[in-house]
């Protein structure tokens, strides 16, 4: 087949349609203002966000989990802030910049609606969660953690690491697929059953693998009831989907800043409810030992200062936009192209349709297609003949997959491609 370039796609997967691609988007005036909530399949109005990105032109860029694409304003006051930190270097440090540090973490907890001292910054999802659950010390010797097969790698580790250390063992499940809202739920009620021994659990609340998002709240009640702990792995859920932190009903929350809502590489936070901070060991580096402040756990040394002072400009950012507009956006782009290929024959869709258990995140296989190489090669021959970038991933009990992450600047156009390009990859013999 001759290769596809981007703009033939977009051209092909347009045709008779009001759809804006990507390119045309980005030719919207850059000075437009955000504000409203807009419709989801509006593109009028998300050409006008999608304005305020500068993506490349060489693919359709569809893989937007690995981190998030700041916005021009975000970017501007990032340079602004790095340039400030470049020039006045410790001038700047022991004279004023911890008071502007202290705003950005007191802007993160009113943004999230917890208090001061329940949120300490980390430079990212995984460093919040490795002191959470490297940390956590009410497990003794014999007692078991568990976690699921859609948890992230680090933190499936980290969890090994953690029991092994404390004399406990941990009890690995896979999730139902096709999932659905209760038997998820089931899942975790039926491991809580087998093995009462449990003391801790560990929940993803949104899958880097296929997008699933599960009923945090409702297992973390059923964990309460048996005094059970839970961690939650937040990493993709604040920004994707509306988001109450609190709302989650867990002790211990790992999120990202960096992903979902734009801030610079390198800003993340762990979350402790108020009360429990003692259940975590503090940081070995840390100074003062016996410290009750959530700051004692998380022990990073310098950071890029200049990425946590960007913070308020990214949540104002996202705030002009509107969570629940959003992530009605982001499920409006993940439709676009699942609702096209749901009956298709040959494609198995590993997302529920469900909306209470996605967001942007949806993953996909051909048919019977289960091994890394055969969905590295569907990723690579999607870039190679149609200009669309996807990812493939592996640790699903049932095999591996293709992921697709849509972002704010993506178009209908550019979902629709996907749909055009995996209509004409099932019918063909090559796979």
């Amino acid at each position: 087949m001759t290769k596809m370039n981007r703009r033939t796609v977009l051209q092909g997967a347009v045709a008779g349609a009001a759809m804006l691609p990507t390119a045309a988007l980005r030719a919207a005036p850059a000075s437009v203002p955000i504000k409203g909530a807009g419709l989801s399949n509006d593109e009028v109005y998300w050409a006008q966000i999608a304005a305020q990105y500068d993506v490349t032109d060489a693919v359709i860029q569809l893989e937007n989990g690995n981190w998030g694409m700041m916005p021009r304003p975000v970017l501007a006051a990032y340079q602004d802030c790095v340039a400030k930190v470049n020039r006045e270097t410790s001038y700047y440090a022991r004279r004023g910049m911890g008071a502007d540090l202290g705003e950005a973490h007191a802007r993160l907890a009113t943004f999230l609606g917890v208090e001061r001292e329940e949120i300490v910054l980390t430079r990212n999802a995984t460093e919040a969660l490795k002191a959470l659950i490297g940390g956590y010390n009410r497990i003794k010797a014999g007692q078991a953690a568990l976690y699921a097969d859609l948890d992230y790698d680090s933190m499936q580790a980290s969890l090994e690491a953690s029991m092994a250390r404390r004399g406990a063992r941990t009890i690995k499940i896979s999730l139902p697929e096709p999932a659905s809202y209760q038997n998820v739920i089931d899942a975790y009620i039926q491991a809580f059953e087998t093995y009462p021994d449990i003391k801790l659990v560990l929940l993803t609340h949104i899958s880097h693998r296929t997008g699933l998002k599960i009923p945090v709240r409702e297992i973390s009640v059923l964990a309460r009831e048996r005094g059970i702990d839970v961690i939650v792995d937040a990493a993709h859920s604040l920004g994707q989907v509306e988001f109450d932190l609190a709302g989650l009903g867990a002790d211990f929350v790992g999120i990202n800043l960096h992903k979902w809502m734009g801030a610079p590489l390198g800003v993340g936070a762990a979350y402790i409810r108020e009360g429990r901070v003692s259940a975590i060991d503090p940081d070995m580096a840390d100074e003062t030992p016996g410290s009750g402040s959530i700051r004692s756990r998380v022990h990073t040394g310098t950071v890029d200062f200049a990425a946590t002072l960007t913070l308020p400009e990214a949540l104002d950012f996202q705030a002009k936009i509107g969570a629940s507009a959003r992530a009605a956006r982001l499920k409006a782009l993940r439709n676009g192209w699942v609702n096209q290929l749901r009956d298709l024959p040959g494609i198995e869709l590993l997302t529920p349709d469900d909306p209470r258990m996605h967001g942007g995140i949806t993953s996909f296989r051909l048919a019977g297609r289960t091994s890394e190489a055969q969905n590295k090669a569907l990723a690579a021959t999607l870039l190679a003949r149609f200009g669309i970038f996807t990812v493939h991933r592996t640790g699903l009990a049932s095999g591996a997959c293709v992921r697709v992450t849509p972002g704010l600047f993506n178009s209908m156009a550019d979902v629709n491609a996907l749909a055009v390009a995996l209509r004409q990859i099932a019918n063909t013999t090559e796979f």
